[in-house]
């Protein structure tokens, strides 16, 4: 298995949608976003229960955004991440990235097929400050 280069993505890419963003400030989804958002990048909100989370409109599936997004950031349980997987192919993402606890080998490696970079089982916040906030 292919390991990417985090603090590449890190560094390179700008836009990520995050599917199963909370506009709860309690919830780990909201946290990492609001830090992301802080740290500069373009966050994207994929949730179909909400309408808008930090003043961006909220898009209930990724194949739903109208612009391009560079990594798809994943807060859904595990066995949603295929779904999430095809449509992230589908709309041109370069990066899958799966938060803490979300592991889908199958999915994953579909994705490294499709060409994207895939880190999974990883919180995006703890790795922005271990590798670019220092």
């Amino acid at each position: 298995m292919q390991v990417p280069d985090i603090k590449e993505i890190l560094t390179k890419y700008r836009t990520i949608a995050v599917v199963g963003l909370s506009p709860d400030a309690g919830k780990p989804s909201h946290e990492v976003a609001a830090y992301l958002k802080r740290a500069g990048y373009r966050i994207i909100p994929v949730n179909p229960a909400v309408s808008e989370v930090f003043g961006e409109k909220s898009y209930p599936t990724l194949a739903e955004i109208p612009e391009s997004v560079e990594i798809v950031d994943v807060f859904r349980r595990s066995e949603f991440v295929p779904e999430i997987v095809e449509q992230a192919i589908a709309k041109g993402a370069k990066v899958l990235w799966l938060q803490e606890g979300v592991v889908h080998e199958a999915a994953a490696q579909r994705a490294r097929e499709a060409g994207l970079a895939v880190v999974m089982d990883r919180c995006m916040l703890k790795e922005h400050v271990k590798w670019v906030k220092r």
